[in-house]
């Protein structure tokens, strides 16, 4: 009765009440800190506005769902566009329109399907795009992915160690489908026909999805750490709209040494440096930079001292033959590839370098190289063309005795920027025996917005997800210590230069999610595919 009363109303205006409705719940989690619990009921209006749609027959819904994820999409990413308009554009429509294709065979679905299969061919397709997104796809934008909504909510999250994000996901749509079934039994008039049993095992199973990850949350516990390492975090807060502008790289050099000498350390500790730092590091010899000479003259001085700091690197490559279709020619058969790098250095050492292997699709890579790569010779150049490694590395930590001598090797794994994103791409710095997680950035891009504050809540979740203590460095901030249960330690501000010291644990313990990896996506992949299946032989036989 009560929803064909709904029905009897103004459609449209119901519609784009519901649809607003989502929008607003679903954007929230991203915006607010602590109010994660609301995306456990942010899909409900929007599968009652499409319930609404197919009762009264109503056509071209698709563009209702489509506003629907537009408006969360530019709700939450925005601030792209301060840093490209066009990329932050085609990032929130493009990335909507795809959430909408979804949505769209959820419908196709429903057609050949009664009941509650159409519903969980939703959910497990919508996590199988995000697992893509994570692990596969060329053009990948995972900002969104559901289980983020619980970034600034950890207290209820500390099983993702066990599922990593994606179980986030997929509790969200458990949670979503849930009520939305229960309410739409009451509304149908079916709740009165089902037996008292039936109706206390769906109010009891809904309430144990809500309540029964939080609760177990409460008993999950990060172990002991079994070793611990001093940090400086200098944060030069320099504005990379103005960087070669403003300040040569000589005073830019100056002036982070002169953060890092005038930080309180004693025996071995790690210093940190932010994201693209510096741009004149060559692969081919890196004591051939000014930079690294002279940040490899202050950790010989100060034994014990290590120094991780980011660089925009370039490899020198001579061939009679363009060596990879990223490569730009420099001439005289020398051909020049790009990265975005993280260094290590320490006393008696030769500099160590890992190249950032998630990039930002056109800022820093070109897409389908085969196809975009000629088409940007001939508008110039415009796009990014880094090259990144095929395989993650860590950083190697020495650790010196009072008298100058290595004693121990402490691997750090060295996320760069967007890659800290990515849980299942940070675990396999853990897998490999990182101890320590290290994020080197710069969101200043962004300007005040934001984004910045979302990047940093992500750390919590490679925190939880791998146990390990996260040293963040941001240009402009914010820089953070972050602990393994997610908390944020200690913090510096947005957009000041400041040196941010502390201790951070050491651990070699491994997660299930480590150790296994996605298996919520992975599960949801399968599921997917099979009902997919199921779906097509219904529609080829009729069935």
């Amino acid at each position: 009765m009560i929803l064909i009363n709904m029905i009897e109303m103004s459609r449209k205006t119901t519609i784009a009440s519901l649809v607003a409705l989502s929008a607003i719940l679903l954007s929230v989690p991203f915006l607010v800190p602590g109010t994660g619990f609301l995306s456990l009921i942010a899909l409900v209006p929007l599968l009652f506005a499409e319930e609404i749609a197919t009762a009264t027959g109503m056509k071209h819904f698709f563009w209702w769902h489509y506003a629907c994820f537009v408006l969360w999409n530019a709700a939450t990413t925005f601030w792209v566009c301060n840093a490209t308009v066009g990329g932050g554009l085609f990032a929130i429509f493009a990335n909507a329109l795809q959430m909408s294709l979804i949505f769209s065979l959820f419908r196709w679905s429903r057609k050949h399907a009664n009941g509650h299969l159409p519903y969980l061919f939703l959910a497990f397709m919508w996590i199988a795009w995000e697992r893509f997104y994570l692990t596969s796809a060329e053009i990948s934008w995972p900002w969104l992915v559901l289980g983020n909504s619980f970034a600034r909510t950890t207290d209820w999250i500390q099983w993702y160690e066990y599922s990593g994000t994606l179980g986030g996901s997929l509790w969200i749509w458990v949670t979503n489908l849930g009520i939305f079934g229960i309410l739409v039994s009451l509304c149908r008039g079916g709740w009165k026909e089902m037996n008292r049993i039936a109706r206390t095992a769906s109010v009891l199973g809904v309430a144990v999805a809500l309540l029964a990850p939080p609760v177990i949350s409460m008993f999950l516990k990060p172990g002991e750490p079994d070793g611990s390492m001093d940090v400086v975090i200098a944060q030069p807060n320099i504005d990379p709209y103005n960087k070669f502008g403003g300040m040569s790289q000589e005073e830019q050099n100056a002036f982070l040494l002169s953060q890092m000498e005038s930080a309180p350390s004693s025996g071995n500790t790690l210093f940190l440096a932010p994201e693209t730092f510096t741009n004149d590091v060559v692969t081919n010899d890196l004591m051939l930079s000014p930079t690294v000479d002279l940040f490899q003259s202050f950790v010989d001085g100060r034994p014990g001292t290590n120094l991780l700091f980011g660089a925009s690197s370039r490899t020198y490559v001579q061939s009679p033959v363009k060596p990879s279709k990223t490569a730009r020619g420099r001439g005289d058969g020398i051909w020049m590839e790009t990265h975005n790098s993280s260094l290590m250095l320490s006393k008696g050492t030769q500099p160590q370098i890992f190249h950032k292997s998630k990039l930002v699709v056109a800022v820093e890579k070109t897409p389908y190289p085969a196809i975009f790569c000629p088409i940007d010779d001939m508008l110039g150049g415009v796009m990014g063309r880094n090259i990144g490694q095929k395989e993650v590395t860590n950083l190697i930590f020495n650790e010196y005795d009072t008298t100058g001598s290595a004693v121990s090797r402490i691997p750090v794994g060295s996320a760069i920027c967007y890659e800290s994103v990515y849980g299942e791409y940070c675990a396999e710095y853990v897998r490999k025996g990182a101890r320590l997680l290290a994020v080197i950035t710069n969101d200043a891009w962004w300007k005040d917005t934001p984004g910045y504050r979302q990047h940093l809540s992500y750390a919590s979740l490679r925190a939880i997800e791998t146990r390990r203590w996260i040293a963040r460095c941001a240009n402009t901030g914010i820089s953070a210590i972050i602990d393994p249960s997610g908390k944020i330690v200690s913090h510096t501000s947005w957009w000041q230069p400041e040196v941010l010291s502390g201790t951070v644990g050491l651990s070699s313990e491994k997660t299930f999610f480590v150790i296994h990896g996605d298996v919520a996506g992975r599960i949801s992949v399968f599921m997917f595919v099979f009902l997919l299946l199921v779906f097509i032989v219904k529609r080829i036989t009729g069935r």
